[in-house]
């Protein structure tokens, strides 16, 4: 099998899973060449790894690039990704500043990989709350055109990197012993609290977030339907791992449950749990670091026409991130595209 220079820009919780991930699934990589602010040794994923710091020169003889960058983050792609390009390599963004940018296709594998064939060196992934949504949408979209979606997100605080990790560690300790509780990742604290807010207000979208912008934006454009009507509120929760999305569709034709397990459950990437009497049904603590994205609480809606609703949950940092994005490159070196 023909080997791959696999370049890395970022190094947080991200870009370490990256890392993970490329082992992990036994990646055809010759070379992973990590790229950050400064140079410096450092143990990543049990690995230690030189680092070099970020300059033009250093993308030189690299296939494949990755950047890594925390959900909303910005400047390394910005300033460094189409220069990657014209130095040979093909680039896959974990950042938003290219998602909506008509060169750059917007890829979940299992949903449209075809878009791969129009590239123009430049990929991007999507946002993680989007690519968990979809996950559960995309199967039922292509059975039955979806005509309206509302989402309802419950995100994990992994999404705004590891200060916020540690920042809910810390708080839920200082609230279990009657210490002081303060806050610095997010306006208030985060422990034993629910933030109706993920990103700063969109002008264009009056009384939105950016965060609910994007699943709004960048389903229509993953699913190829231009004027998809979505709602959408992100709230931030105090969970470590995974994001949960509470989904009400409304589809062009009736659907009863049963169809759309069926669906769901031969559908790739998705794993379906069930079983309401039981208790069964994807959760935070059983999907975190997994692969897979779960689906459950599948039931009509009665409230629209064609309504259904359905719960899905995944690993906003290993499928919302990084692990879409090795899936990208897998894609591209399966139908030939490097």
């Amino acid at each position: 099998m023909k080997q791959y220079k696999v370049g890395l820009v970022g190094i947080g919780a991200v870009g370490t899973e990256m890392v993970k991930v490329l082992r992990q699934r036994s990646f055809p990589a010759s070379e992973i060449r990590i790229l950050a602010t400064r140079d410096r040794d450092e143990v990543v994923a049990g690995e230690t790894f030189h680092v070099r710091e970020t300059a033009a020169e250093a993308f030189d003889g690299l296939d494949i690039v990755l950047f890594a960058g925390t959900e909303g983050s910005k400047g390394a792609s910005k300033t460094w990704g189409w220069e990657a390009v014209r130095r040979g390599a093909v680039v896959i963004d974990n950042g938003d500043d290219f998602r909506m940018d008509e060169r750059v296709p917007l890829v979940i594998p299992e949903i449209n990989g075809d878009a791969l064939a129009r590239h123009q060196g430049f990929i991007a992934n999507p946002n993680c709350s989007t690519i968990i949504t979809l996950m559960g949408i995309a199967p039922l979209h292509r059975a039955n055109p979806l005509r309206h979606m509302t989402a309802v997100t419950f995100q994990s605080v992994s999404g705004t990197g590891r200060a916020a990790i540690t920042e809910l560690d810390a708080q839920a300790r200082a609230y279990a012993a009657g210490g002081a509780v303060t806050a610095e990742a997010y306006p208030h604290p985060i422990a034993f609290n629910v933030l109706p807010q993920i990103g700063g207000a969109k002008p264009e979208m009056p009384g939105f977030t950016s965060e609910e912008a994007k699943m709004t934006f960048e389903s229509r454009k993953i699913l190829g339907v231009p004027d998809l009507r979505v709602g959408c509120t992100c709230v931030r929760v105090p969970v470590f791992y995974a994001h949960s999305v509470a989904v009400h569709a409304q589809f062009a034709n009736p659907f009863t449950a049963e169809e759309a397990r069926a669906i769901l459950a031969a559908a790739p990437g998705v794993r379906l749990v069930d079983d309401l009497a039981a208790a069964q049904y994807p959760m935070p603590l059983n999907i975190q670091h997994g692969d897979d994205v779960g689906v459950g609480r599948v039931r009509v809606d009665p409230s629209v026409p064609n309504g259904l609703a359905l719960w899905v949950c995944g690993d906003n940092i290993r499928k919302g991130a990084a692990q879409n994005a090795v899936q990208i490159a897998e894609e591209m070196i399966r139908r030939g595209l490097i």
